[in-house]
C-alpha cells in the first residue's frame, strides 16, 4: 500500500495485486472516518466519500489520469510508485 498523494484531507492510496482481487485499475481514497475505490474513470467501485470531497478527488483524478496509470503498471511490476502533485 502506497499514499501517492494527500490534498485538502483526502489521503489517495494505491496498491496492486496483479492476480487478485485489484487486477482492475483503481485507487482508495480516505477521508476523516470515510473511504472509497475509485477507477481512474472517475466510478465509485466501493465505499463512500462526502460528495464535495469526491467531486475534488474526480478532478484530481482528471488531472492526473495519465499518472495514475504510470504508478498502476510501476506497482504491477513490484516497483514503487511515485508521489503525485495534490490538488492546489
Amino acid at each position: 500500500m502506497t499514499t501517492i498523494s494527500l490534498f485538502f484531507g483526502i489521503v489517495v492510496i494505491m496498491y496492486n495485486e496483479p492476480y487478485g482481487k485489484h487486477h482492475t485499475p483503481h485507487l482508495h481514497a480516505r477521508y476523516a472516518e470515510y473511504s472509497c475505490s475509485l477507477d481512474f474513470d472517475g466510478n465509485v467501485l466501493d465505499g463512500y466519500l462526502p460528495a464535495k470531497k469526491l467531486a475534488l478527488l474526480r478532478a484530481w483524478v482528471v488531472v492526473h489520469r495519465e499518472e495514475l496509470e504510470a504508478d498502476w503498471n510501476l506497482l504491477a511490476e513490484g516497483l514503487d510508485a511515485f508521489k503525485i502533485d495534490p490538488l492546489r
